[in-house]
């Protein structure tokens, strides 16, 4: 296992959800951090519970919707001479719209969010992550990154282009190691935020969200999977068998994918 111990680790989107809780528990394994997302406020909060473990942690405010804001943010990680040693690509935004109902200007957005600003990110730190230094990326997509979904058409969309470019990033850097981590119903508030059709915000939280697996119980699960060099790995409750049924038994699938609240 990797021992993050004094080693630099950037989270994006750590003002809430799996992105604090992961960085609480690299905190808890003595990693300092550089914490990102869009509200200060937030990354403040969460930067000094990790302080309060013996760490540092600074916070930057970043929107990954927005490429400007990704480009000012690696310059100033690169401007500061940040060595990183892991990179962990949590931001993210969901939604709850069918197809045609969703404003191509949502689609782009999630889009954007999900996948475009990781990929910008990556490719402005490319002189501090290629090379002979050892550096792990968990990236995290989710299980409708791995089969189209009810009112997910844009987010399915996003988490699955993630496989492809960081799959294809891993096989060509051999100092990289990836790990997709792959949740299924968390419970964080990631459906607040969740965009309608019309780019409204939905406001409120799921069921299936509400109950889902404690956050901190996801955080340690997907530490253990990065520092173990994990290629993937799957976190969540029974919500994973749909997983399992589109690999090994797709009509079973098929029968109960329309099927299944998506809320």
């Amino acid at each position: 296992m990797i021992d993050f111990r004094s080693k630099t680790v950037l989270v994006t989107g750590a003002s809430s959800g799996i992105g604090a809780a992961l960085a609480a528990r690299f905190a808890k394994a003595g990693a300092n951090l550089l914490l990102a997302a869009r509200s200060m406020d937030k990354l403040e909060s969460v930067a000094q519970s990790c302080r309060a473990l013996g760490v540092q942690a600074k916070p930057y405010k970043v929107d990954f919707s927005d490429m400007a804001s990704v480009d000012a943010f690696a310059a100033q990680l690169l401007s500061e001479g940040c060595q990183i040693d892991c990179l962990v690509l949590n931001a993210g935004i969901s939604q709850r719209s069918t197809a045609f109902e969703t404003d191509m200007e949502v689609d782009r957005k999630v889009m954007e969010t999900n996948f475009w600003g990781p990929v910008r990110l990556v490719k402005q730190l490319a002189s501090i992550l290629k090379g002979e230094h050892p550096v792990s990326i968990a990236v995290t997509t989710s299980i409708s990154g791995l089969f189209g979904f009810p009112l997910r058409s844009a987010y399915c969309s996003s988490k699955h282009a993630l496989f492809g470019f960081f799959e294809a990033l891993d096989l060509e850097n051999k100092n990289i190691k990836v790990t997709f981590l792959i949740p299924g119903r968390i419970n964080t508030p990631i459906s607040k935020s969740a965009l309608l059709g019309d780019g409204s915000t939905y406001a409120k939280m799921d069921q299936g969200q509400a109950g889902g697996m404690d956050v901190d119980k996801c955080a340690d699960i997907a530490y253990k999977a990065i520092a173990r060099g994990r290629h993937r790995r799957l976190i969540g409750g029974k919500e994973l068998l749909m997983a399992h049924f589109k690999r090994w038994c797709p009509p079973l699938f098929w029968l109960l994918a329309g099927k299944v609240s998506a809320t």
